[in-house]
């Protein structure tokens, strides 16, 4: 079983590696005394439980991370994770198949609005 300085040291990895050094460093100098906790619980638990777990891909969490997100309408999740997902190597062909998929499940209008924030990102994109 891991220690709580385990997972946090394995969740800033795969953090970092994911979403880049430049979105981890804003948010943890971002953080206070009061968000500090929440910072430390989600390296902990989403990166270094959730993330780092064998089974699927970083790519596959991806997919599934942009599909919640889409279906939830967490606009700024949404963008960071389109980000994140073409860091996991995922197309701009894979990233529209999700959102298609989502327009299927979750509705037109929420794939309408994630469509138009992951355009966004990917003009930004090299």
């Amino acid at each position: 079983m891991s220690t709580d300085d385990e997972r946090r040291a394995a969740g800033m990895a795969v953090r970092r590696q994911v979403l880049g050094d430049e979105h981890v460093d804003r948010a943890t100098a971002s953080a206070t005394e009061f968000t500090g906790p929440f910072q430390d619980f989600i390296t902990r638990y989403a990166w270094g439980e959730v993330w780092s777990r064998p089974g699927l891909t970083r790519a596959e969490r991806s997919m599934i991370t942009i599909t919640a997100l889409a279906a939830l309408g967490r606009d700024s999740e949404l963008a960071m994770h389109v980000r994140a997902a073409r860091r996991n190597g995922l197309t701009p062909d894979q990233i529209r198949e999700v959102l298609l998929q989502v327009a299927v499940y979750a509705g037109v209008p929420a794939a309408n609005h994630a469509f138009t924030i992951a355009a966004g990102v990917l003009a930004e994109a090299p």
